[in-house]
C-alpha cells in the first residue's frame, strides 16, 4: 500500500503532537505532507526538521522569516497567515486532513478541504458546533468522509462498524465530570485556573481542559454528535462516568447496547481516524479489568454546571445559536485563563450573549462569520465591565 499523505492543521497542539507520535510509530503507513501552527514557531521547526513535510504554515506572520530561514536547508515550502492556512489544504497529494486547530479557526480550512475532496479526520469539534449543517451538507455533496477524532465520537463510530443499516435509538456520550465533579456552586465560586487545569484522567490543551471542567466540552460534543451521526436532539444523552473507561455507548432499536472501552489515551482515536477501516498494531498501554473492578455512572448536574444546559438549549434552538454559544465560550475561557473572571461567571456571559445576539434560523457562511464576530465583541464587553463581575486577582 502507498503511504497516506497527511496534513496536520495545528501540529503543535496536544492532538497534533500525538498524531505525529502515531505517524512516527508507523513510518511505512503515513507520510507528513503539511504541518501548520498558530504561533509556536520553535516546535513547528522541530517537527518539520524531523518529518520533512512538503509545506509548513505559520499563522503568525511575524514569525515567517524565522521559520523560513530555519527550514531553508530542507527545501520545505513555508507560508504564513490565515489565508495560507485555508489554502494549504488544496495540495493535490493530500489524502487526509487532520483538523486539530482550536476553536472557530478550524471552520474555513475544513470547508475548503471538503470543497477539494479531502477526507477529514476531525478533532476540531467547534467546526460542527458552529456550522454543522453547512459542513455536513458540503461533505455529502462532495462525497467526503469525516472521521471523528474526539474519543467519544470515535467510540460511537467504532460501535457503528457493521451496524450502519441498523437505526440508532439513542447514544450516550460519557463525561468524566472533570476536576470539580460533585462540587456545589458555592465551592465553584472560588476555584482557580490551576485547579481547573488539573483534569483527573486526560492530558489535553488548556482550552479543552477548562471546557471539560465547566462541562462545556460535553455540551459541544452533544452538538457535534447530532451532525456527525445525523441524530435528532432527543437521541443524544450525557452520562457521567468518572473512570473514563467506557468512551461512549450506542443503543439500537432492539434495546441492545454497544460500548467502546479503553484507557483514556487520545492516540487510539487519532490512529483509528487515520487508518479506518484498518486497525494497525500499536504500543499503547492495554486496559486491565482487574485494575478497574468498579465502573460507575451518574446523572450530570445541569444546575451546577450550567454550560452543559446552555449547550442543550443552543442545540434545541438551532440556527446560529450554537455559533453564539461557541464564540462567547472561547472569549470567556481565555478571560478565565487570564484571571479576568471567575469560573461560574463564564456561564453568565455566555447566557447573556445567547440572549443578546440576533438569532438567524437558516444561516449561511457569511452569517456565521458575522455572528461569531458580534458574539465575541459582546462577550468581551461583558468581561470588561468590571462592575458586573468579581474579577479574580484584582
Amino acid at each position: 500500500m502507498e503511504k497516506k499523505q497527511i496534513a496536520i492543521l495545528g501540529s503543535t497542539g496536544s492532538i497534533g503532537t500525538q498524531a505525529l507520535e502515531v505517524i512516527n510509530e508507523h513510518p511505512d503507513d503515513f507520510e507528513v505532507l503539511v504541518l501548520t501552527a498558530n504561533s509556536n514557531a520553535d516546535l513547528l521547526i522541530q517537527q518539520a526538521l524531523q518529518f520533512v513535510p512538503d509545506t509548513v504554515v505559520i499563522c503568525d506572520e511575524s514569525k515567517y522569516q524565522y521559520v523560513n530561514e530555519a527550514l531553508s536547508s530542507k527545501h520545505i515550502k513555508v507560508y504564513a497567515g490565515q489565508e495560507a492556512l485555508t489554502q494549504v489544504v488544496e495540495h493535490a497529494d493530500i489524502d487526509i486532513v487532520l483538523t486539530a486547530l482550536v476553536g472557530y479557526a478550524g471552520l474555513e480550512p475544513t470547508l475548503n478541504a471538503i470543497e477539494h475532496g479531502k477526507s477529514i479526520a476531525l478533532a476540531n469539534k467547534e467546526t460542527l458546533v458552529v456550522a454543522g449543517e453547512l459542513v455536513t451538507t458540503a461533505a455529502r455533496q462532495k462525497g467526503v468522509n469525516i472521521y471523528p477524532v474526539d474519543s467519544e465520537h470515535s467510540a460511537i463510530f467504532q460501535c457503528m462498524a457493521g451496524e450502519w443499516q441498523n437505526p440508532i435509538e439513542k447514544i450516550y456520550l460519557t463525561a468524566s465530570g472533570g476536576p470539580f465533579r460533585g462540587k456545589s456552586r458555592l465551592e465553584l465560586e472560588q476555584v482557580t485556573k490551576q485547579q481547573a487545569l488539573k483534569h483527573p484522567n486526560w492530558s489535553m490543551g488548556a482550552k479543552i481542559t477548562i471546557d471539560s471542567a465547566s462541562m462545556m466540552n460535553k455540551g459541544l460534543e452533544v452538538i457535534e454528535a447530532k451532525w456527525l451521526f445525523g441524530l435528532k436532539n432527543e437521541q443524544i444523552d450525557v452520562i457521567v462516568h468518572p473512570q473514563s473507561i467506557i468512551h461512549s455507548i450506542v443503543q439500537f432499536q432492539d434495546g441492545s447496547m454497544k460500548a467502546q472501552m479503553g484507557l483514556p489515551d487520545m492516540k487510539l482515536p487519532i490512529q483509528y481516524a487515520m487508518t479506518y477501516p484498518k486497525r494497525l498494531s500499536s504500543s499503547f498501554p492495554r486496559f486491565n479489568f482487574l485494575d478497574y473492578p468498579s465502573l460507575t455512572f451518574e446523572k450530570p448536574d445541569l444546575a451546577t454546571f450550567r454550560n452543559l444546559q446552555l449547550a442543550f438549549d443552543a442545540l434545541e434552538k438551532g440556527g446560529n445559536m450554537p455559533c453564539i454559544l461557541n464564540a462567547a465560550n472561547e472569549v470567556v475561557v481565555q478571560a478565565f485563563l487570564e484571571d479576568k473572571m471567575g469560573f461560574l461567571q463564564m456561564s453568565d456571559v455566555i447566557e447573556e450573549c445567547m440572549n443578546a445576539i440576533a438569532f438567524i434560523q437558516k444561516p449561511q457562511l457569511e452569517d456565521y462569520k458575522k455572528t461569531d464576530w458580534e458574539s465575541r465583541q459582546k462577550a468581551l464587553d461583558l468581561v470588561n465591565q468590571q462592575g458586573s463581575f468579581t474579577i479574580f486577582g484584582k
